[in-house]
């Protein structure tokens, strides 16, 4: 990696893995692709909190552990707290992965269903398969989109799906970076591009569109290694016609910067 140019499109943790890639060498470009935004309607909450006990769930299916925070941040204001606890303590709760498991620990809840690795959308509908879900209320913390392949498995087995937004994803309030790296993809200027989420894929490819170029990004992409986070992240990239090099197993960051660091012959 001693040398290698490499694009690093993670926000939330990008510093972070700047870090871990100039440790080893790398010369890292650091080009935000997403931006998080407050999407939490703290009336909505409490309707739906009020209307709970008429109209209970069989489900809460919790996606992100930040969504998972905002959640309960927006019943504490509301004085709620209590009383989410409570409901959640009277139908069956599942998580996608690690980070909601400890957000929901850290506020003592109990976790009835897990989703194995890779935690995608497939493992949490395998996690809840012997359910009978028909006409059964199913709540669904969203993260910065709608899991819309999620919805439409629940709904395929009759579920009324409740989605509850917290946060959602735009694009960078400055999106020079990203433009900037588009053009150093083209330009040769970079040796691997790491996405680390879909998100990113899309943001990407709008910016592209947005100058009419988006040919000329899948060209470049397709010739320089593109390090994937997991499966999602890659159907992601193949849906633009980007080839995945490589793709981290299990789907974390530190198995992704170590699967770079043998990925160029020494």
């Amino acid at each position: 990696m001693q040398g290698k140019r490499i694009a690093v499109l993670e926000s939330r943790f990008g510093e972070g893995l700047v870090t871990l890639l100039e440790k080893r060498g790398a010369i890292a470009f650091h080009a935000p692709a997403l931006a998080e935004e407050p999407d939490i309607d703290s009336k909505m909450i409490g309707r739906l909190l009020e209307e709970w006990a008429a109209s209970p769930f069989v489900l809460a299916i919790f996606q992100t552990g930040v969504g998972t925070r905002a959640l309960f941040e927006a019943a504490d204001r509301l004085g709620m707290a209590e009383s989410l606890l409570a409901l959640l303590a009277t139908c069956k709760v599942a998580v996608r992965g690690p980070k909601p498991t400890a957000a929901l620990r850290a506020r003592h809840v109990r976790i009835d269903l897990m989703a194995l690795e890779p935690y995608t959308t497939a493992q949490v509908l395998e996690s809840v398969r012997g359910f009978d879900l028909t006409g059964a209320r199913v709540l669904v913390q969203r993260y910065g989109e709608t899991n819309l392949g999620l919805q439409a498995a629940l709904e395929a087995r009759r579920a009324q799906v409740v989605e509850v937004p917290t946060y959602r994803w735009a694009l960078p309030a400055d999106t020079r970076p990203l433009e900037r790296l588009i053009d150093g993809l083209a330009q040769g200027q970079l040796d691997a591009a790491i996405f680390t989420s879909a998100s990113q894929v899309r943001n990407l490819f709008a910016i592209a569109a947005q100058r009419d170029i988006s040919a000329l990004l899948r060209q470049s992409l397709n010739t320089v290694l593109v390090a994937s986070i997991g499966p999602v992240c890659s159907h992601a990239l193949r849906a633009f016609g980007v080839r995945v090099s490589l793709e981290a197993t299990p789907p974390k960051m530190g198995p992704l910067v170590e699967m770079l660091t043998t990925a160029w012959p020494i």
